[in-house]
């Protein structure tokens, strides 16, 4: 591994990076949110529960996700970022794919293990890469703009899943050869797997770049970090990483409960056609959550070059409580326009702190370990924030209140729990976080002695 100090690679060439792998998120998110439109004949084809369903598109994937994340932070600390996306971008559609043909609970929830072992490739290797590509002064947009895959891949799975369902559910079901008579619904998972082969050639076009802000000894020489040695200096800022994961948690299981149960709200409560509830849902998914990232990575980046260091925590607390505020009322309203009303500002406070909260974990960690430390912090957020963003509208409406028709108080719930306690913990992790974010900013260790010699990222 080489420590570089040369000068940030051109401002077009960097930008152009971000947007390769922002496609390649939203490729992801598409591929992993699609099940939120198949609910329906997903459950009459398999004979499932909304508990379960919750658990196909929570846990069943959050699992394998974060368990395989962290050996692939390490791995993005070790060696080519690009080439462990492209193995990933693959395979992950390939499972994509191969979900069209399960037959039973059990072996769709395989499919999407094997989605998930894919897609665990992805963060931690562009974090890093980015973090490398842009100085810190405009980490925080950069990050944002890479995040907007989150809103991007949502709304186009919800578009797209509106328009494909509604037109393939009226089809009677396939013969195929060799496998037998599928479902017509299952061609969904082709539809949306395929392009990932191509975007697979589109990372081909980017170039690893050189690895910058790494510990260095007295004499200037960078200090390899392993493993024990990553997980000390993790220790070392134990409550800011558990404090910012949790806050982004919250965050998500915002965000799951509304992506994952939103198109199931339309269709139960207000009679809503797949392809009107995808569109509206989409549309202000697309508009709204990414005009919200952008707006809260250029905040960021403002307070950032302003001295204020908790910048990032900031944009979250607002995100937090604009949440709080607007989309549980959304969820209990009996009428659909002001639903989506309330919608259009709840995405947007969503989609503020996304971007920028990941750069908070790359502002207070040495290079040679922002892949495992993004992974940590991947770990418990996709383990709570999808998981249980995921599975908690499901069994309130299936043990709490008994009735599919409770959705929309299902959700509400979900989220005014998970908004209150993201923003406690905010307000809890902002002192000690400005103390750990100089750790990396006054120098690095020297190994004969473990004192800091300070080596700005």
């Amino acid at each position: 591994m080489v420590d570089s100090d040369e000068p940030y690679p051109r401002r077009g060439i960097a930008w152009y990076v971000v947007l390769v792998l922002m496609v390649c998120f939203t490729l992801s998110y598409v591929d992993r949110q699609i099940l939120a439109f198949l609910i329906g004949p997903m459950r009459e084809d398999l004979g499932i529960s909304d508990t379960q369903v919750g658990l196909l598109q929570g846990l069943s994937f959050a699992i394998f996700y974060t368990v395989l994340g962290l050996p692939m932070g390490l791995l993005a600390d070790r060696f080519s970022r690009r080439n462990i996306i492209i193995i990933g971008v693959v395979f992950w559609s390939i499972m994509t794919m191969l979900s069209s043909i399960a037959r039973s609970y059990l072996t769709l929830t395989l499919a999407r293990m094997g989605l998930a072992a894919g897609e665990a490739t992805l963060n931690p290797c562009a974090f890093s890469l980015i973090a490398d590509y842009f100085p810190k002064e405009r980490l925080s947009s950069a990050l944002s703009v890479y995040m907007m895959g989150i809103q991007i891949g949502a709304g186009l799975a919800l578009i797209i899943g509106g328009v494909v369902v509604q037109a393939v559910i009226q089809m009677p079901p396939l013969d195929v050869p060799g496998i037998g008579t599928l479902a017509s619904w299952r061609l969904t998972f082709l539809a949306v797997g395929l392009p990932g082969l191509l975007v697979a050639l589109l990372v081909l076009t980017i170039r690893e770049p050189p690895r910058r802000a790494s510990i260095r000894s007295k004499e200037g020489t960078v200090v390899p970090l392993g493993f024990l040695a990553s997980v000390s200096q993790l220790l070392k800022r134990w409550q800011s990483v558990l404090g910012i994961s949790l806050m982004i948690a919250c965050m998500s299981m915002c965000n799951y409960a509304l992506l994952n149960w939103g198109p199931a709200f339309f269709e139960r409560l207000h009679q809503w056609p797949k392809d009107r509830t995808g569109f509206v849902l989409g549309i202000i998914t697309l508009t709204c959550g990414c005009l919200g990232l952008l707006a809260g990575g250029r905040l960021a980046d403002h307070w950032q070059k302003a001295g204020k260091v908790d910048a990032t925590l900031r944009v979250g607390l607002i995100s937090l409580v604009g949440v709080g505020v607007t989309l549980p009322p959304a969820m209990l309203m009996a009428d659909p326009v002001w639903t989506v009303t309330l919608l259009v500002a709840a995405v947007f406070f969503i989609g503020i702190p996304i971007g920028s909260s990941y750069a908070s974990v790359q502002y207070m960690f040495p290079n040679q370990m922002r892949g495992f430390a993004s992974e940590v912090v991947l770990f418990i957020v996709t383990l709570t924030g999808l998981g249980l963003g995921s599975l908690l509208p499901g069994m309130f409406n299936d043990y709490l209140f008994r009735d599919d028709m409770m959705v929309g108080r299902s959700v509400a719930l979900t989220v005014a729990l998970a908004s209150a306690v993201g923003a406690a913990i905010v307000l809890l992790t902002m002192p000690v976080y400005r103390r750990h974010y100089t750790l990396v900013n006054v120098q690095p260790m020297a190994p004969a002695t473990g004192a800091l010699v300070a080596k700005p990222g």
